[in-house]
């Protein structure tokens, strides 16, 4: 079975020597210190995290209880995981007595959706199942499913389908959703939360989006790259940052037919895909802004972005268009 894509591919826990300070009695840590690493995946991607400290046998009581946290939301969120609360949400339409991270989450989606005239909606789910299908076939038609097919599928996509509350959630039957375009930012977050709580000041958490804790330990910025969508391996640019998060929604990164018509992002108004950016890469305070914004900002035109920066919290866009140039929006 096809499974959903994902922006992210991994979850890095990148800090320098001394930024760990805390970690180790307050003593300094030698650069040379070989980090210590844990490899799994999370939320359907690959998961690493890595942490540079003297005192190895704390880093790694640090590591289980990062990975726990991860673990116990990813049993939440996940459309992989058979049990999730999410499959079951999105198998029986209510979720009773929702654990307090779903309520807050898809609270935070309908908000979201609200800012942005509804194009961050987690209820587009049912339009992968369509193009999912339709290009399982043998005979599929390059030219997509039939409109009828799409309007169809429209017909169950809509935010306000929910109700959110903290007894229960509820949506009608046919309604299915997904949280790729936010969880991920939001279990960034949460594990941000985490370290600042163990006394870590300067760290790297990336998603396949990142976010800062402070600077590095020698006060400069850290620095993101963002991927040029035409050459694999390749930055297109590097931003720095200090505090900040960043996430970047790319219709690169996955295709339903081999002419790359058709990806995973879709335009809840229409049922297309996006088209208009290659990339967008937005940075924020908060991943779970950084996360849903970017997957937005991808159907918007340039004004229509500018005009929302004030109200949302989100310093800066950079876009890369089809034609491979770069622009960049403040707010």
């Amino acid at each position: 079975m096809m499974q959903m894509p994902t922006r992210r591919r991994f979850i890095r826990i990148s800090a320098a020597a001394a930024g760990l300070g805390l970690l180790s009695a307050g003593r300094s840590v030698r650069a040379e210190v070989a980090p210590t690493v844990w490899r799994g995946t999370m939320l359907g991607a690959v998961a690493t995290l890595e942490i540079h400290a003297e005192d190895r046998s704390r880093a790694e009581r640090l590591i289980a209880v990062a990975c726990a946290e991860a673990r116990r939301l990813e049993q939440l969120f996940s459309l992989y995981l058979k049990d999730s609360a999410l499959v079951e949400l999105n198998r029986t339409g209510i979720l009773v007595d929702p654990a307090a991270e779903m309520v807050d989450l898809l609270s935070a989606s309908q908000h979201y959706s609200g800012l942005t005239g509804g194009l961050f909606d987690v209820t587009v789910q049912p339009l992968w199942e369509l193009y999912a299908s339709h290009f399982a076939q043998e005979d599929a038609d390059p030219a997509g499913p039939a409109a009828a097919a799409i309007q169809a599928a429209l017909a169950r996509v809509g935010s306000d389908r929910i109700t959110v509350g903290r007894d229960r959630v509820v949506m009608p039957r046919g309604t299915t959703v997904t949280l790729n375009g936010i969880a991920q930012g939001y279990v960034t977050d949460k594990v941000v939360d985490l370290l600042r709580a163990h006394g870590v000041s300067h760290s790297l958490v990336d998603m396949g989006e990142a976010r800062a804790i402070g600077a590095r330990p020698d006060g400069r910025p850290w620095e993101v790259g963002i991927a040029d969508p035409d050459v694999s391996g390749q930055t297109k640019a590097v931003l720095p940052i200090v505090d900040r998060a960043v996430s970047t929604s790319g219709n690169y990164g996955f295709s339903f037919d081999p002419r790359a018509q058709f990806n995973h992002l879709f335009d809840p108004r229409t049922g297309g895909c996006a088209h208009r950016y290659r990339s967008v890469t937005t940075v924020s305070r908060s991943a779970t802004a950084a996360d849903a914004l970017s997957t937005a900002f991808s159907f918007m035109p340039e004004e229509k972005i500018r005009s929302l920066l004030p109200r949302v919290d989100i310093d800066r866009v950079h876009l890369i268009d089809d034609a491979g140039q770069s622009t960049e929006l403040a707010a």
